[in-house]
């Protein structure tokens, strides 16, 4: 396999030229992405991801024609082999939600580095659910109003150290906060990460969020 076959295929849509412009030079920048469409509008950005099937659509949440959060529906709903990574200005709960119900692989503040777009996009290439830590904190609320109206899919502990993973909680807090060794705390998480079927934190959350565990 070539070097250039190894390379991250990415459709990028946003409908600010600059930005959109420094966010493909960057991309290429890294010799480990290619971006095969650059695109101003939702359609237009859905048109590129079946023309090209890229790996990962970086695209801006809020878009003319169709928004971020359409494409991603769209996406969805026909089974594109395309991961959506979603930037916004917004980083309201409620919007996080949304978007990680509609099956988005991952959401960025616009106000990310580059570097950290770069990284963003290499995790959803890899599979990996991004949600920065300062998004996923600000989840929280969302997930204890959601937990308390539901019948229970998660034991009550399990509920509970998914909560405290949503406030950013490491494995000491946890354990101090449960009156729990950090070993049995370890458990639970790992319980937790066989029942959703994920191996991080972030993507805990945005799987118990996306498949409705949660509601």
């Amino acid at each position: 396999m070539s070097y250039e076959q190894t390379k991250v295929r990415v459709v990028v849509g946003d409908d600010h030229p600059v930005y959109r412009d420094g966010i493909v030079s960057a991309l290429n920048g890294t010799g480990r992405v290619e971006v095969v469409a650059a695109v101003a509008d939702g359609r237009a950005a859905l048109d590129a991801i079946r023309e090209h099937a890229p790996a990962v659509a970086l695209l801006d949440y809020r878009m003319p024609e169709l928004d971020g959060l359409k494409v991603a529906h769209a996406v969805s709903r026909d089974e594109l082999p395309t991961r959506v990574l979603l930037l916004s200005a917004s980083t309201e709960s409620d919007l996080v939600y949304r978007a990680i119900q509609e099956g988005v692989a991952g959401y960025l503040s616009k106000e990310s580095d580059r570097d950290d777009i770069v990284a963003a996009v290499m995790a959803c290439a890899k599979g990996e659910s991004v949600l920065p830590p300062a998004l996923v904190t600000g989840l929280a609320s969302e997930v204890r109003s959601r937990a308390r109206s539901e019948e229970p899919m998660l034991s009550a502990r399990e509920r509970e150290v998914l909560q405290m993973i949503a406030q950013g909680m490491s494995v000491p807090d946890m354990a101090k906060e449960l009156y729990l060794a950090p070993t049995t705390v370890k458990t639970h998480l790992r319980r937790l990460y066989e029942k959703l079927g994920v191996s991080d934190r972030g993507a805990a959350v945005a799987k118990a969020m996306r498949t409705h565990m949660l509601e």
